[in-house]
């Protein structure tokens, strides 16, 4: 079903407002207080809609492969070790975030949508029909592909949103939706599990589903907000929209957005065929390196090195139930330990990816490399505590209590620098120094977001890397001093 775009207004004076299926159409001009208090309403029913929509989005995307991951003791033999599932549910969503650099022309999101979705059922179907190691592991490469295509999607997607506040919106509630992803994922499958893989996977297949019907059925139009794509957007990045009044009437397009070419494709007539060569975008990349591809990939490193590399080791003896009534109720044997660090990550990042959606204002610019410098000292004072111990034996409580607390701060850490590179380079203005038609700027806007992703994608690799010497480095260091808990796992 293709969707339909507004149409265009019939007048010069004022500004025509409709709904997302074209009609109910209204002329408003500004100057009445009714009229202006109805396109409030109208806005912010176009916002919950829009906000629902790429919660949703961040949500279904990730959700599946964090069931995979937490599906991974049962999906693959004993004798065959987890990791590699771990890097089949990683390798091929790495590959994707790279898409933007490979592709050129114009996006059709309905299309590439549609694509991930026939990818993220066919996989996870995949990993439910099939009990060969092989196909099971092919069926969960298929699922992570489509993950890390879908997070590229929707973040280009979001650009396509005018003004930056707009797009900046959308940004907030994908980066809540995919924060959501650990939580719901991880209660899903202890929920299903008992269900078996075949079942309990199978059922997770139809998930997907949600993503096209919420694109086509709930999601508003770039055009339903009206306002005008121009440098003049970008003069107070971080304000709310200008009012009713001072909006200039802009035209909007014939047809949807839809209805143009494919990357990599050219088509004749005016302003078609435009495609960012190499030259392009190495331009567009080189400013972002330092401002937030080089935070974002030492947060990423720094962050995923603790979590696979010291937090296993992070082990302590079974608390008594007399002096520990509460943490005796949820830690019951020693490899109780790591997946309780897990779940205080996966809540503290999706409060943190939260906090743009929530309201709370972005960080400034400036302090974009805070997260990562934090999250230094966190990974210091972890890689300390897992070799020496900052606390006697005596009062394991305290040790305990110290890591609960680092554990936090790393997962507000990783989710704030997540969120806010994100919304700041939605914000990005054009440069005023090149010439651009309509479509080429919206091609760099795009191109610009989606190029982050692969300073994620290799901040996850070295780590995953680091992280097997560092583990056997620190389980060496507690053996030396006695602590002998990591060697028995």
């Amino acid at each position: 079903m293709p969707r339909r775009a507004t149409s265009t207004a019939t007048e010069l004076t004022g500004l025509h407002l409709t709904d997302d299926d074209g009609e109910d159409e209204q002329d408003f001009d500004g100057s009445s207080p009714d009229n202006h208090t109805q396109y409030k309403e109208r806005e912010q029913k176009l916002l919950r809609k829009l906000g629902i929509s790429f919660f949703l989005f961040g949500l279904i995307n990730n959700v599946l492969y964090v069931i995979i991951l937490s599906a991974a003791l049962d999906l693959v033999p004993p004798s065959t070790p987890t990791g590699i599932v771990a890097f089949c549910n990683i390798a091929p969503s790495m590959v994707a975030v790279s898409w933007s650099y490979i592709l050129r022309g114009k996006i059709r999101y309905g299309r590439r949508l549609a694509v991930c979705c026939f990818l993220s059922m066919s996989g996870m179907l995949v990993v439910a029909i099939f009990d060969s190691l092989f196909m099971r592991l092919l069926g969960i490469a298929m699922t992570s592909f489509s993950t890390g295509l879908g997070e590229l999607t929707f973040l280009q997607l979001s650009t396509t949103y005018s003004p930056p506040s707009i797009g900046g919106h959308s940004v907030g509630y994908f980066a809540s939706g995919t924060g959501a992803a650990g939580l719901v994922g991880a209660f899903l499958w202890w929920e299903v599990r008992g269900l078996g893989v075949r079942l309990g996977v199978g059922m997770s297949s139809l998930m997907p589903s949600i993503i096209p019907l919420t694109y086509y059925f709930l999601l508003p139009t770039p055009s339903a907000f009206l306002y005008p794509m121009n440098p003049t957007d970008y003069n107070d990045l971080l304000s709310p929209p200008p009012p009713i009044s001072a909006l200039p009437y802009t035209p909007l397009p014939e047809a949807e957005d839809e209805e143009g070419e494919e990357e990599g494709t050219t088509t004749s007539g005016p302003k078609r065929g435009v495609a960012l060569s190499v030259a392009d975008k190495w331009r567009l990349v080189k400013p972002l390196i330092p401002k937030y591809m080089l935070p974002l990939f030492l947060v990423y490193l720094l962050e995923y090195t603790i979590n696979q590399g010291i937090g296993p080791t992070l082990l302590y003896p079974v608390p008594p139930k007399e002096g520990h009534w509460f943490l005796s109720k949820i830690i019951h044997s020693v490899r109780d330990y790591y997946p309780l660090w897990q779940l205080v990550y996966q809540t503290t990042v999706f409060l943190s990816r939260s906090s743009i959606s929530l309201g709370i204002p972005a960080l400034p610019k400036r302090l974009l490399p805070l997260p990562a410098i934090i999250q230094f000292g966190i990974l210091s004072a972890l890689a300390y505590e897992s070799a020496v111990g900052f606390f006697s034996p005596q009062s394991e409580s305290l040790n305990v209590f110290f890591v609960f607390l680092m554990v936090c701060v790393e997962g507000i850490c990783g989710g704030l620098a997540y969120v806010n590179v994100f919304y700041h380079i939605n914000h990005e203005p054009p440069d005023p120094n090149t010439s651009h038609d309509i479509e080429q700027t919206r091609q760099e806007r795009e191109f610009k977001i989606g190029s982050i992703g692969f300073s994620i994608s290799n901040g996850i690799l070295l780590a995953s890397i680091l992280a097997v010497p560092t583990e056997i480095e620190l389980c060496k260091a507690q053996i030396g001093r006695g602590k002998m808990l990591c060697k028995g796992l």
